[in-house]
């Protein structure tokens, strides 16, 4: 099987807030690589809670689901309105807190 694209990077906001930008689509072939960068996004993250930016992710399959809850109280997203029912219809919008439905 062939890994879909997904670009992962990390930083922090001016105000200190640690980030996570995921770009491409995220489904059973990277998440793998996804939740490796996110457990080591939220380690790093000293407590804070980490800010999980999807607003460039096409698509999500319940891989890429599972790792976001596996961290839902220690995450904020802000997705893209395509997400958007996906993470309603999961469940995952009544764990953390999500931006831009």
């Amino acid at each position: 099987m062939t890994a879909t694209a997904l670009t992962i990077t990390t930083d922090r906001r001016a105000d200190g807030t640690p980030v996570l930008t995921a770009v491409g689509e995220i489904d059973m072939s990277n998440a793998d690589s996804f939740a490796a960068a996110l457990a080591d996004a939220v380690t790093g993250a000293d407590g804070t809670p980490l800010l999980v930016d999807l607003t460039a992710v096409e698509y999500l399959d319940s891989a890429g689901l599972a790792t976001l809850f596996g961290h839902a109280e220690q995450i904020r997203l802000v997705v893209n309105p395509l997400l958007g029912p996906v993470l309603t219809i999961s469940g995952l919008t009544d764990l953390t807190s999500v931006r831009g439905l």
